[in-house]
Formats: C-alpha cells, sequence, structure tokens
C-alpha cells in the first residue's frame, strides 16, 4: 500500500509539472513564431517604409489571402500574393507611375505584387483618414462600398460596430486580419 501511495503522490507531482513545462515550450514565442511565420519579410520591411504603411497589417492581409503562396489566381480573378483584382492593380499601377510593372508580373512576382498591394493600402489609408479597419474592408469589398456603408450609416467604421458589416465575407475578412495582426505584433518586437 505504501508503493501504491508514494506512485500516485509522484503522478500528482509529476503529471502538473510536465504540463507547466509543456505549456511553457508551446507557448515560448520562437515555436509560435512556426505558427504564425512573416515571409517576405525584406519585401514587407522595404514597401511598408518607402509607402508609410504599418508592415503587420501587409504581412496579416498577405497571411489571409494567399498565406504567402505566390502565383495565385482566385475565383474572381484577384492576383498574387496581395490577391489584387486586374482592374484596380491596373489603376494602382497607373497611379503610383509603376511603369515597369506589369499584371503577370503582379500575378508572378512577389516583389511587384506586395509594392502595389503596400501602395494601394496606403491610398486606402488616405481615404479613409488612417482608419485601419475601414481600410481592411475596403481592401476586400472595395472602397466605393466601404463608403456607401459608412455614409448611409449602415456601418460607421469602427471594429466594435464591425457586426454591422453589410457583406458576411468582409465581416470575416476583418476579424481574420486583426487576428494575425495581433497574433503577429505580440509575437515579433519589430519588423
Amino acid at each position: 500500500m505504501s508503493k501504491l501511495k508514494t506512485m500516485l503522490i509522484r503522478k500528482r507531482v509529476l503529471l502538473p509539472l510536465f504540463v507547466i513545462v509543456l505549456l511553457l515550450v508551446l507557448f515560448n514565442t520562437r515555436w509560435m513564431g512556426l505558427v504564425y511565420p512573416i515571409q517576405y519579410k525584406d519585401e514587407i520591411r522595404a514597401h511598408a517604409a518607402a509607402y508609410q504603411v504599418d508592415p503587420f497589417l501587409i504581412a496579416s492581409i498577405i497571411r489571409v489571402e494567399t498565406n504567402y503562396q505566390p502565383s495565385m489566381e482566385s475565383k474572381k480573378g484577384a492576383l498574387g500574393l496581395m490577391q489584387l483584382m486586374p482592374d484596380t492593380a491596373k489603376w494602382a499601377m497607373e497611379k503610383a507611375h509603376l511603369s515597369d510593372v506589369t499584371l503577370d508580373s503582379v500575378k508572378h512576382d512577389v516583389d511587384p505584387n506586395i509594392e502595389l498591394g503596400t501602395w494601394y493600402i496606403n491610398n486606402l489609408m488616405q481615404q479613409f483618414g488612417g482608419n485601419k479597419i475601414a481600410v481592411i474592408a475596403a481592401y476586400n469589398a472595395g472602397p466605393g462600398n466601404v463608403k456607401s456603408w459608412i455614409k448611409s450609416g449602415k456601418w460607421d467604421g469602427t471594429l466594435e460596430d464591425a457586426k454591422d458589416i453589410p457583406y458576411g465575407e468582409t465581416r470575416h475578412y476583418v476579424q481574420r486580419v486583426l487576428y494575425y495582426y495581433k497574433q503577429y505584433t505580440k509575437l515579433y518586437d519589430e519588423f
């Protein structure tokens, strides 16, 4: 009986210690970085600095759009890593004076896609007065739709009222981008 009692006491002590050690290992930021990696850091960092956009926002949008898989084309025709619609990409190339960028390079090449997507996010930031939530929604649903929602009072452009975003896809998109944004800013001290 004494041996059994001793063994049970050891299990009661060792099991919680094992669980604590396991949790410490799993929630160590190095391990979490494997779950939430950021690829193409140099390109994101360079274009974020050039266009004064938060690099974590760019990384979060890329994560939600394609999970860092280049050369993607959506069912709706969105191109590349940041899933830019062809008409939006052509308009942005003209406005940003990026004459050396083509739709083919936007689809297949990481650097021009990130540059154009970052320029577009900067443009949306200007259109929405720096309102990050409205910018994320506009990146998904288009700035015209988001302006219309805000103007008509359907949505006020805030996270607190994101449940009022008329498009379910856009509501979910905003939540997902913000989720990754929160994870990235928690895990990575700097970009």
